[in-house]
């Protein structure tokens, strides 16, 4: 089995693994439109035929038209009620395919180490895994459902022309499905690469367009506006040129699939002449065939569409197929409960201990080595040193983000492997040096980890980052911010996202460069009030400016050489 061949099976083990009972009814139903439709129209043709028959010796009043009127009646029910259900069932099959194709990605990338993950959150990665779910949407509308309607509908059709006409007839499926492979092949090869070449276009254009309108201000000072303005416009140029190109595809297949129905027909007509000239059937049972060939030309038209997406399709699946091929991260095991019961409550021991932490990223020269820090209710921790000497690494290997290679690490004395995710999360609160917000009022942003939290304690957490006035000017926690927090300041997104953790009362912080944006003045008023209203969490925090943290007895300095030799470890020194 080839790599393509493989992801697009990934795929599909997960569209059947999760509605597999639904989509199994859309096909059933789809089949059952197309088959209807094609009985209806070869019925009618019948029955119409048979008709001006028996007018024309005079059989007309003996000719029973109350059976086949009823039937033709009931084929179109049958065509109506099939078809809605078929839209119905397929469309809302389709979106929760995807909504669990997405969960299925998520977790899957949830699972890599956490610098694969940081890499994800480049623009050009976040808008390709986007669009490539988005594009999946066509594998099972475009190509899994007519193929298997498709030939679900021809193998009944050869069968009953074979019974209901001769077998003979069947011929006509025959050349159906010759010439609607011909269409196929001429729209599937050449357009495979045509929209393969539009979705990167299209990708291009998306990503260039979001940092044309989010880095328009700085585009502009720096004088590249024109330049990025005019790499939009080639990366449009070429999704429109790929379009047109899978235009005249679709023309030459559609203009190679009539002419494939035409011929059915002909073969019909031909086949129906002779053999009711050999007194085997009779003229309308002949016209059975022929109308039978122009109805069975609408199964073959959805593939048609499908085999000009096939390139951005298979595109999207050789992208998405890796993450779904990795195993799942397994649940981690309920602890014994010794948790306490209420994330603030003060602990008598360490909050939170690390011992002999080692971590090197993919096995390469350690960043870490005998790392060795605890941290009691009540104490400030600063870790300072050059950048790349690890600071950043120890929050992460603190936060659980990340597996030590040596050493353990205790949150409230018990392993930190131990902790279920939702205790530990509510027990550490980690501020990264890249936070994110979205469009929406200052609340939403603020209540994102704890959305039960009332306005109270949303303008207290604001006091404590001195944003209680600037947010009240502003209209108040229903003041609507833009996307990524546009409409604040560098340092007031900051201290914002400052805010929105203080919201959950962790009783241990991890921030790292938490006062960057901020003067000196600022940053420790800042750190004084957050000191003044957790009295006794832990915090650690990783900076270039331990001096932000305030002149204090109770604030200690680490340093961390980068890298450090395999013995080394981290020294107190205080600031006082």
């Amino acid at each position: 089995m080839s790599r393509r061949s493989a992801g697009l099976w990934t795929v599909l083990a997960v569209f059947r693994r999760h509605h597999g009972r639904v989509l199994t009814l859309g096909v059933g139903l789809t089949a059952a439109t197309l088959a209807a439709g094609a009985m209806l129209l070869g019925l009618s043709g019948w029955f119409l035929t048979a008709a001006a028959a028996a007018g024309l010796v005079g059989a007309g009043l003996a000719f029973d038209v109350f059976g086949p009127a009823a039937a033709i009646r009931f084929l179109a029910l049958v065509r109506t009620g099939a078809r809605y259900g078929e839209r119905l069932t397929n469309h809302d099959a389709t979106l929760r395919v995807l909504a669990s194709l997405r969960l299925s990605v998520f977790r899957a990338l949830a699972a890599r180490p956490l610098p694969a993950l940081a890499a994800l959150r480049r623009g050009v990665a976040l808008n390709r895994l986007t669009a490539d779910i988005d594009a999946l949407d066509g594998l099972h509308l475009r190509l899994v459902l007519p193929v298997a309607a498709g030939a679900l509908v021809l193998a009944l059709a050869a069968g009953l022309l074979a019974w209901l006409v001769a077998p003979v007839m069947a011929l006509v499926v025959g050349v159906l499905v010759v010439g609607g492979g011909l269409s196929i092949l001429m729209a599937g090869r050449p357009g495979a690469g045509a929209s393969r070449r539009r979705g990167l276009a299209q990708d291009a254009l998306r990503v260039r367009l979001l940092d044309l309108a989010r880095g328009r201000a700085d585009l502009t000072v720096a004088g590249r506006l024109p330049a990025q303005t005019g790499a939009c416009g080639k990366a449009s140029d070429r999704a429109l040129a790929a379009g047109r190109r899978l235009n005249v595809l679709d023309l030459r297949s559609e203009a190679v699939l009539s002419a494939t129905v035409q011929v059915a027909v002909v073969v019909a007509l031909v086949l129906g002449v002779w053999l009711a000239q050999a007194g085997t059937i009779s003229g309308p049972v002949a016209a059975i065939g022929v109308f039978a060939a122009i109805a069975l030309g609408e199964v073959l038209a959805p593939l048609r569409r499908g085999a000009l997406e096939i390139g951005r399709i298979l595109l999207a699946v050789r992208r998405i197929a890796p993450a779904l091929a990795e195993p799942l991260a397994e649940p981690l095991a309920e602890p014994p409960p010794a948790a306490p019961a209420d994330p603030g409550e003060p602990q008598a021991g360490p909050l939170l201990a690390l011992s002999g932490i080692g971590f090197a990223y993919g096995g390469g020269r350690p960043v870490l080595a005998g790392v060795s820090l605890t941290l009691r209710p009540g104490d400030t921790v600063a870790l300072v040193g050059r950048s790349g000497g690890g600071k950043t690494t120890l929050l992460w290997l603190a936060a659980g983000l990340l597996r030590p290679d040596a050493g353990t690490i205790h949150l409230c004395g018990r392993p930190l492997a131990d902790w279920p995710e939702a205790d530990l999360r509510a027990r550490i609160g980690l501020l990264p040096q890249r936070s994110e917000l979205f469009a929406g009022t200052i609340a939403d942003n603020l209540r994102v980890g704890a959305p039960d939290a009332p306005d109270a304690l949303l303008y207290e957490a604001l006091a404590v980052v001195g944003l209680d006035g600037t947010v009240a000017a502003a209209g108040g926690l229903a003041a609507r911010l833009g996307e990524g927090g546009a409409g604040l300041s560098g340092g007031e997104a900051r201290r914002l996202a400052l805010a929105r953790l203080i919201v959950r009362r962790p009783p241990v912080l991890l921030l790292d460069e938490p006062t960057s944006g901020l003067d000196v003045d600022t940053a420790t008023q800042v750190m004084a009030r957050l000191r003044g209203l957790l009295p006794q969490a832990a915090i650690l925090v990783a900076t270039h400016r331990a001096g932000d943290l305030g002149n204090t007895a109770g604030v200690n300095r680490f340093r961390l050489s980068s890298p450090p030799a395999p013995t080394t470890d981290l020294r107190q020194i205080s600031i006082d």
